[in-house]
């Protein structure tokens, strides 16, 4: 017997601002008693010396708040989602299996005593381990298709044929999506036409790596960019925002139709994990706003990475990152650039030299000054900047 009523929970916009709301008060709520909890543990951060004013005062801040973000968002999402989605599956998989690793890193700081934490080249062995999962998963799993035909007059002209053919509909296929370019699709499997006939069932070879580099990439990027009080939970919540509407338009045939982007069937769920996200770092960004009470440490910095990369991926936006992250990205090459420039310079002259003050590039404005929260807020105006830009490139090509 229906419940009058309950007919709304058919609708992924109800469901989604449900698990906004809900995942929002479980953060904020259940979020003091966390950083209660961990204080009460002695769970705190050990700060290194490294000469910028107000680093000193952070010693002995609770840290592994990632844990409110994850459980703000698992708890809506188990109670809301349709867990028999595939993409809310990955999801799902996504966030604890990150969310391990960064426990565990964080754990070994905390109660080892080691300010190294875990080894990069275990963090690096479970980013390829969750890459090689996602990366079958989105190639093989016969549920993950897409459509590039959305006209109406087609779906009206399939929804009256009496044929005994059908006309096809759904095809799996490894195309991506260009930004800023006309005809934007790129099919993966085209770098491999070279092989002759047949060489789609090859695409896996190209498709597998690619998404085992973007969430190595992205993961570390937002785990270099958890370095200020309130930097990575905002930066990362205008991107995860920016993901929601792309999925949203992505998963619903009518805007896809509108817009004439490729209809990626079921993927419109992933709406309600998004936006379970969100609500979960506005309300951790409630306590690590500056002067932070708790950090995230690498328990949400990798956690947020890996959400975000499995996201432009199965949305098939993973091409717009460098656009949508470009927070991520400066701070990553802001490293990149700084160990070799010295490396180079020290070989070359004997004396090592920097671009930067320090790095990452956060802790050069911090160097240069500026207070804490300026960059920040700073940052935040340049993410929602780059989610703009970003969400632009669904009409402008």
């Amino acid at each position: 017997m229906d419940i009058p009523g309950t007919g709304v929970f058919q609708y992924i916009t109800f469901r989604s601002a449900l698990a906004f709301i809900l995942s929002l008060l479980l953060s904020t709520i259940y979020g003091k008693r966390v950083i209660a909890f961990l204080q009460k543990q002695q769970i705190g951060e050990s700060v290194r010396e490294l000469g910028l004013v107000g680093q000193k005062e952070k010693a002995g801040t609770p840290t592994m708040g990632g844990l409110i973000i994850i459980f703000a968002t698992l708890i809506p999402v188990f109670l809301l989602a349709k867990l028999q989605n595939i993409y809310i599956v990955l999801l799902v998989v996504t966030t604890l299996w990150m969310g391990i690793i960064g426990f565990i890193d964080d754990y070994i700081k905390i109660f080892k005593k080691d300010k190294e934490g875990l080894k990069g080249i275990f963090k690096v062995f479970g980013q390829v381990g969750l890459g090689l999962i996602v990366g079958s998963v989105l190639y093989f799993n016969p549920d993950v298709t897409i459509r590039t035909d959305t006209s109406t007059s087609n779906i009206i002209k399939e929804a009256s044929l009496n044929e005994i053919k059908p006309v096809p509909v759904y095809e799996k296929s490894t195309a991506t999506t260009i930004p800023f370019v006309k005809n934007n699709q790129f099919d993966y499997a085209e770098a491999l036409s070279w092989m002759g006939e047949g060489y789609e069932k090859w695409a896996w070879l190209i498709f597998i790596p690619m998404v085992i580099f973007i969430i190595t990439a992205v993961s570390n990027g937002a785990n270099l960019t958890d370095g200020i009080d309130g930097l990575a939970a905002g930066t990362s919540a205008v991107s995860v925002l920016a993901l929601g509407i792309f999925t949203f338009v992505s998963g619903n045939i009518i805007f896809s139709n509108y817009l004439n982007i490729m209809y990626i069937p079921y993927s419109g769920e992933m709406t309600v994990f998004i936006s379970a996200f969100v609500g979960s770092l506005i309300g951790f960004l409630w306590y690590n706003s500056y002067p932070a009470s708790v950090f995230m440490g690498d328990t949400g910095s990798l956690t947020i990475g890996g959400v975000i990369a499995v996201l432009a991926i199965a949305v098939r936006k993973e091409l717009l990152i460098p656009l949508l992250c470009g927070i991520f990205l400066a701070e990553n090459f802001s490293v990149v650039l700084q160990v070799a420039y010295f490396k180079y310079t020290k070989k070359r002259f004997g004396e090592g030299k920097r671009i930067f003050l320090m790095a990452p590039l956060h802790h050069h404005y911090q160097k240069k000054g500026y207070h804490e929260s300026k960059i920040v807020t700073r940052f935040w105006i340049v993410a929602i900047l780059l989610a703009i830009l970003s969400i632009v490139t669904l009409k402008l090509r």
